[in-house]
């Protein structure tokens, strides 16, 4: 797709994102097809064998998960190791929250909405399959999508839920570490499917900042004292990203903690439509497509304190 295609097709999403960043090399990149990448699920196979036997798929290493790999290939119908859950296909920068969530075996994780699972079973790996995992989401479709996932890839100690995120808010301080992956208008999702431009509109961009911040707002409550809340999503836009991090920052006793991984990344924006946002906003990972050739992605990792 050329620029005057997405102009054609939502100029008021493009009059959006020229406010966001106005770059040659961010709308270039933004249309250009996604490369492929999977997780090598150490549940199901030892990383090095797994290697061995799909050294003719993998290009290179993702920088930023010890387990992401670069594929030649995103027909994994023909790569048994793909249907027997050995690898799953996961998109390079989607693979960056569960790194951030201070995982180990024996611990209480919440995934608040967790299909259709990538998240979620990345998860499960970095437990080693000891503790509890609550993997939830809202919907019945969704829901099955993430069964299904969990069961391919080995996933022992996932119980399924589904609920409103918000739900979660009355199970104060369960958890010891919460991943809000947060529904978002899927700007960043453009390199996959180009409906996602043609669906955009500012009015849902508004109504998602809200369930935003009162996922967050459920995320923190449910977290113990001392743990961790990582939130995500694949958009660009201020609105539900620094916003919603703002947000908690100024209702809730939470920091926000450095992000320390090999990734390029652009400054977070700190004002926004004559709205100004915490200094410590600027912690927050912001990428650009352009920035390591992913989605756009967005990741704050905060720190519960004590009241």
């Amino acid at each position: 797709m050329k620029l005057i295609e997405l102009i054609e097709i939502n100029k008021k999403l493009y009059e959006r994102l020229k406010k966001i960043d106005d770059s040659k090399e961010f709308f270039e990149y933004l249309m250009k097809p996604l490369r492929p990448s999977v997780r090598i699920n150490t549940l199901k196979c030892d990383l090095k064998y797994a290697l061995e036997r799909l050294e003719n798929y993998i290009v290179e290493k993702v920088p930023w998960c010890k387990e992401g790999f670069y594929f030649s290939t995103d027909d994994f119908g023909k790569i048994p190791e793909h249907s027997l859950g050995i690898i799953f296909s996961q998109e390079a920068a989607s693979m960056i929250p569960p790194t951030l969530m201070d995982l180990k075996p024996g611990i209480k994780v919440l995934d608040i909405a967790a299909a259709p699972g990538a998240k979620a079973t990345q998860i499960a790996q970095y437990m080693e399959n000891s503790g509890c995992l609550v993997a939830n989401d809202v919907k019945f479709d969704r829901v099955n999508i993430l069964i299904s996932n969990l069961q391919r890839c080995g996933v022992l100690i996932a119980v399924v839920t589904m609920k409103d995120g918000r739900y979660f808010s009355k199970l104060k301080n369960c958890f010891d570490s919460v991943l809000v992956d947060a529904p978002c208008s899927n700007v960043g999702m453009i390199r996959k499917n180009y409906k996602y431009a043609k669906l955009w509109n500012l009015k849902e961009v508004y109504s998602l900042s809200k369930l935003q911040k009162d996922l967050l707002s459920a995320a923190i409550q449910a977290t113990e004292t001392g743990g961790t809340i990582v939130y995500s999503t694949c958009t660009v836009d201020p609105l539900e990203n620094e916003e919603v991090v703002d947000f908690a920052l100024r209702n809730f006793e939470v920091k926000i903690e450095n992000v320390e991984l090999p990734v390029k990344r652009t400054e977070p924006i700190l004002e926004f439509e004559g709205k100004k946002y915490e200094e410590e906003v600027k912690k927050c990972l912001r990428i650009h497509p352009q920035d390591n050739d992913s989605e756009a992605f967005f990741v704050a990792k905060l720190k519960k304190l004590e009241n």
